[in-house]
């Protein structure tokens, strides 16, 4: 959401120079599509390895982020919700031919249906008005499996958030859907079988336009951000306009062979003390602390 710490380090050789390992290539996708002059109707796919230090790390979420960071070149008027699902029902069609695969070869039992299903976060908050965010996605996806979420970012009426938070510069979460409801973005989540909640795999959305950015810009208090280089090379119409996202490619690894945690598929550092209670619960991680004949190795 634009507030992440970098992880920075100092080469040896070059003192006082300080690079960082980025945490996000949203606002690089964009601007390579630029760069390489991808034109309308393309895009670029990157095989993303990031370090997020305040992301939470949790039996789903790790220090380390790999996933498949894709951005694609669209016309003016593939800015709409339709443009959206279609894109939606692309990837998604991937993810249930990867589970029909891993079924045929390793007998793992599929759950995925053949189809998708579409919600929105202004439907839901009027369907389930006292839950929160977490619960209205468990809701949907227990029934239905798999759904993908729009309208992400934002707040109600009453100055809380929609549903999560987004940064003001990336997704489009404020045009008005031919619904009635806000936003061009959303999450493609699951039905998780082994944890019995929901479970998000991927996160995309039509990208903002000048007019969206400098609205949004000003409803999150930030409008120095048009004086930044990026800004004002969307601001100019240098940057394409664009539609991207995001797919966890550990996550999908937790999901698609049904691990409990993210470090069962992902080598990273979690808590020392909750990979102890979760040695009792005869789940090893691939981290740190699993490997008691090499004392270098223990989490602690």
């Amino acid at each position: 959401q634009g507030t992440e710490r970098p992880a920075t380090f100092e080469p040896r050789d070059f003192p006082g120079i300080h690079l960082e390992v980025p945490f996000s290539l949203a606002k690089w996708k964009r601007w390579a599509l630029h760069y390489y002059g991808v034109e309308a109707g393309k895009g670029i796919v990157t095989d993303f390895r990031g370090l997020r230090c305040d992301d939470d790390v949790d039996f789903t979420h790790s220090l380390y982020v790999d996933q498949f960071d894709w951005e694609k070149h669209i016309e003016a008027e593939n800015r709409n919700v339709e443009y959206l699902k279609e894109t939606v029902k692309a990837i998604y069609k991937a993810f249930y031919d990867t589970e029909q695969a891993l079924s045929k070869q390793f007998g793992i039992e599929p759950i995925l249906p053949e189809e998708i299903t579409f919600a929105t976060s202004d439907d839901m908050i009027k369907e389930h008005p006292h839950a929160t965010p977490k619960e209205r996605e468990n809701i949907l996806c227990e029934k239905h499996k798999a759904v993908f979420f729009i309208g992400i970012g934002g707040l109600k009426e009453d100055g809380q958030l929609r549903h999560d938070g987004r940064a003001p510069d990336y997704d489009d979460w404020i045009t008005q859907r031919p619904d009635g409801g806000h936003g061009l973005n959303g999450d493609l989540l699951v039905w998780n079988p082994i944890l019995k909640q929901s479970f998000e795999l991927s996160s995309m959305g039509i990208r903002v336009n000048p007019e969206v950015l400098l609205k949004q810009l000003d409803l999150c208090n930030v409008p120095e951000r048009t004086e930044f280089v990026w800004h004002k090379m969307l601001l100019d119409g240098t940057l394409p306009q664009t539609i991207g996202g995001g797919i966890g490619q550990s996550r999908s690894c937790q999901f698609f062979l049904r691990c409990a945690h993210i470090g069962e598929v992902q080598h990273g550092w979690y808590n020392p003390k909750e990979v102890e209670k979760l040695k009792e619960a005869n789940i090893f991680l691939l981290g740190l602390g699993e490997f008691e004949s090499d004392p270098h190795a223990k989490s602690t």
